[in-house]
């Protein structure tokens, strides 16, 4: 029997982005390296629906172009043509939860799709396929070999090659910031047959039918652009090996040359020291100068992703697409998400950890947990959001199952020591205030443990409403406690584990047997692996639940699984981990603090495991809830969604900086 109820989730930043496709027309060199904004002509190519990002031009002229689209719940392929009021699907894998790096050659699409499970877990599902423009022959043919990981597709201008960023056919090494890629090159016709041109890059741009240009991070520190040229025979690298070509001193990636060869511009994405944007820069492969385009016309907006069209006349990339713009401009408070299993419902939320209120008609979030408040409720319909507490300290939540007006949280800072102030706190309000003349709701907030007691963090309720479990460092250990919901510790503290490890982010099961929970007791010496537990309210019954593999086995003790939580039958379990690798290189979008982190759902005993998510984003701190027509998410697909955040507010990755 299949799972069923609804999902709530966060994911990082994607809410927020509102990319859109642009181009400018590539000026003449000049004397000075700058052209002049207005002959840059930028347009855009896309309608301002959803997230629109990784584009190619799927025309000469530089007006069609195929790209990547969040608007069906799920990163699917459109293309974009002059005077069409909406895109058209492109052939894509049916069933598939992400696709990306669109490339049209030949009456083709290719693609890389993430719909085929590899035979082992921590192995990425990224590789890539074509398809037919006219629907002729086989749906949807796979062009990487079975095994094999692929991702940053490039096609040559006459079709016949391809080069990717591929893993091969090695396991994953948890790499997630700089990815441990090799670049090689294969004959479209003959795909299996494949030479690698690069020990280590990504990101592969042809010019010509015999020159790929790639980036890596180069041996000084600097993320650099390097060239490689192809023997036309046999794909091997010429005598003249890999080159570097953008100097040291600012960060160049994602870079786009001219398909056919001509020209003596490459275009890359930089990083300079002293500006935090991430631009667009031509550079002149025969002088080694650069010339900014983005700059000159958004110079506090980011910019991703260059490309060129066929003809070298054209330069795409996607940015947000401003304040003001016709399309989408506020982060909706509730986003449906496509789901892989029929019988559950999806939503993406703008905010963390949520939790459901007891009759499920209302849910309470968090907001980012420095700088917008600390406790927010909103309609499960997604048509209206409620502050409760401004004060941004506060992470976490959970519903009391008895109370509508009481919500447990955590006050004090996130990812601290075990020493760090944190405190279990009571937030208690009026529901009926919750009211459509309302944005604030009056609440008290109060503190159930001692300040000198630690790091105490992450309640959960049992189903009577009476008992609050939660995780402490008070002994300089992370372990589970359990305390009364109304008194606190002045009603006495019982310890429900004990141990030289971390055990966190507990949830009691709606039955109220057992309580689930992240812990590296197996391994308490490595901060960086958790796996599921299954322990009694009493304590007794300590047991692992095997997800990657059996309990002691090589994979069971890689994985990093946490915001564990129970269906409402309490006979599945939920939660973020890391078996699926990494769909893309996350050097090429916005901070992913953990880009391989995508949400799962297995039986008690492990079995049954479900992917329920798959993308390029961090998706974590779910909250499960019931299928039922009373929670009212039905409307959020009718008229424009509710929301109040503008978009545009997302940052660089946090790891890369100029300090080199």
């Amino acid at each position: 029997m299949e799972p069923t109820g609804t999902i709530l989730f966060a994911s990082v930043g994607v809410s927020g982005f509102g990319f859109d496709v642009f181009s400018v027309a590539v000026p003449a060199p000049t004397d000075d390296g700058a052209p002049d904004a207005p002959e840059l002509d930028e347009r855009r190519h896309t309608d301002g629906v959803s997230v629109n990002f990784n584009a190619q031009f799927a025309d000469d002229a530089g007006d069609a172009v195929a790209f990547v689209s969040e608007r069906t719940g799920a990163a699917g392929l459109f293309l974009s043509r002059p005077g069409s009021e909406r895109p058209e699907p492109l052939p894509a894998a049916e069933g598939s939860l992400f696709h990306d790096r669109p490339t049209v050659r030949g009456g083709r699409v290719y693609f890389v799709s993430a719909h085929e499970k590899p035979d082992r877990p921590f192995r990425s599902w990224a590789a890539v396929y074509a398809a037919w423009l006219s629907g002729e022959g086989e749906a949807v043919e796979r062009v990487t070999p079975r095994g094999v990981v692929d991702m940053s597709p490039a096609v040559s201008a006459s079709g016949d090659l391809i080069a990717v960023a591929s893993y091969g056919d090695r396991p994953w090494a948890f790499d997630f910031r700089v990815l441990e890629t090799e670049v090689a090159v294969f004959r479209a016709a003959d795909p299996a047959r494949r030479v690698v041109v690069a020990e280590r890059g990504g990101w592969p741009t042809w010019h010509g039918e015999r020159t790929l240009f790639f980036h890596r991070v180069a041996d000084d520190g600097w993320w650099s652009v390097f060239r490689v040229d192809v023997s036309p025979e046999t794909l091997e690298p010429t005598a003249a090996g890999e080159r570097r070509v953008t100097p040291p001193g600012l960060h160049c990636f994602t870079p786009a040359a001219v398909g056919r060869g001509g020209g003596s511009w490459i275009a890359v994405a930089t990083r300079r020291k002293g500006r935090a944007q991430r631009h667009i820069e031509l550079f002149d492969l025969e002088t080694e100068r650069f010339s900014p385009l983005t700059e000159l016309l958004n110079p506090e907006l980011h910019h991703y992703n260059p490309f060129f069209s066929p003809s070298g006349g054209r330069l795409g990339y996607h940015r947000f697409r401003g304040a003001g713009a016709p399309g989408d401009s506020v982060v909706p408070y509730l986003q449906p998400v496509r789901s892989p299993v029929s019988s559950l419902r999806m939503l993406r939320v703008n905010g963390t950890f949520p939790s459901f209120s007891p009759d499920a008609s209302h849910i309470a979030v968090n907001g980012d947990f420095f700088a917008t408040p600390g406790v927010m409720v909103l309609r499960s319909d997604g048509t209206r959001r409620w502050t409760i507490s401004r004060d941004p300290g506060l992470f976490y939540t959970t519903w009391s199952p008895t109370e509508r007006g009481v919500v447990f949280t955590s006050a004090g800072p996130i990812f601290e020591t075990t020493k760090a102030t944190v405190r279990i706190a009571r937030v208690e309000f009026d529901p009926s205030e919750l009211t459509d003349d309302r944005k604030e709701v009056d609440a008290t907030v109060r503190a159930l443990t001692r300040p000198e007691a630690g790091n105490d963090a992450f309640p959960a309720v049992s189903p009577c409403g009476r008992w609050l479990v939660f995780r402490s460092g008070r002994t300089g250990h992370k372990n589970l406690y359990v305390v009364d919901t109304a008194r606190g510790e002045e009603g006495g503290v019982r310890r429900l584990t004990e141990g030289e490890w971390i055990d966190t982010m507990p949830s009691w099961s709606p039955d109220g047997r057992l309580i689930a929970f992240s812990s590296n007791r197996h391994d308490p010496a490595n901060p960086a692996v958790f796996s599921i537990y299954l322990v009694r309210p009493d304590g007794s019954g300590l047991r692992r639940v095997p997800v990657a593999g059996p309990e002691g086995s090589a994979e069971a003790d890689q994985e990093r699984i946490n915001h564990v939580c129970f269906s409402p039958d309490s006979r599945w379990l939920l939660f973020t981990a890391n078996l699926g690798g990494v769909m893309a290189e996350p050097i090429s979008g916005p901070n992913q603090f953990q880009p391989y982190g995508d949400l799962y759902a297995c039986r008690l005993d492990g079995s049954g495991l479900l992917r329920l998510t798959c993308n390029a984003y961090e998706n974590g701190t779910p909250a499960w809830g019931p299928l039922s027509a009373g929670l009212g998410v039905e409307a959020l697909s009718l008229g424009a969604p509710a929301g109040e955040d503008p978009m545009g507010q997302f940052e660089e990755p946090l790891w890369l900086t100029c300090d080199v």
